[in-house]
């Protein structure tokens, strides 16, 4: 496969991972109490699906990184380890709360019933995402394979997520925006990572073709 192939191949799988993701999140608000289980499988079906397209992104990063020397494939390989965690980890959390919807005899919320969920979607995850957009940001400075807004906005989004990080200590409400399960550490930074994504996909999708060794 040649390297022009896995460019558009990333960069596509990428942006389909993303959409699916977005018409995911407005599911999770559709219900002001526990939501009907088909919602909570639909979602998270958008969800898995979209996860699974983005190992393809994540993989591919280093692969086009690689030609501008060994710095450079660390750092991809950096964001594409920590890129894959962080699906991992969200994948699993998925699975817990789609199992514990399924085995309740009665409609649950699942993001306030299901408690291990809470640092998997919340500190953990802000700490893998931080690292990926951090190792992402610093690659492409180095390489300026994508536009320069792809970098500055790399480091402020790991900024953002690094400030949820003691959510943690703030109790687990989903309607406050400041919990280890409230709707700013889950909804606002994930929809940001996701919009992100979306425009980094798009971004590479329309950049020339890399060169790769």
């Amino acid at each position: 496969m040649n390297s022009t192939v896995i460019q558009r191949t990333t960069a596509s799988a990428g942006l389909i991972a993303t959409l699916l993701m977005l018409v995911e999140l407005p599911l999770y608000f559709v219900y002001g109490g526990p939501p009907p289980d088909w919602n909570i499988l639909t979602r998270s079906m958008f969800g898995l699906i979209g996860s699974a397209l983005l190992v393809v992104f994540m993989v591919g990063l280093p692969h086009l990184l690689k030609a501008h020397g060994p710095v450079y494939a660390w750092l991809g390989s950096l964001s594409a380890v920590t890129g894959l965690m962080w699906l991992t980890v969200t994948s699993i959390s998925t699975c817990l709360e789609v199992g514990a919807a399924i085995a309740a005899p009665d409609p649950i919320d699942p993001t306030i019933a299901v408690t291990g969920t809470y640092l998997l979607y919340g500190s953990l995850s802000k700490l893998l995402i931080a690292l990926f957009l951090i190792a992402f940001g610093t690659a492409i400075a180095g390489t300026a394979l994508l536009p320069r807004w792809t970098v500055w906005s790399a480091f402020g989004l790991a900024a953002i997520h690094l400030a949820f990080v003691p959510s943690m200590y703030f109790g687990n409400n989903p309607a406050d925006f400041y919990a280890a399960n409230g709707w700013g550490t889950t909804a606002t930074t994930g929809g940001l990572t996701i919009l992100w994504l979306l425009a980094a996909s798009v971004a590479l999708l329309r950049a020339p073709a890399i060169r790769t060794t």
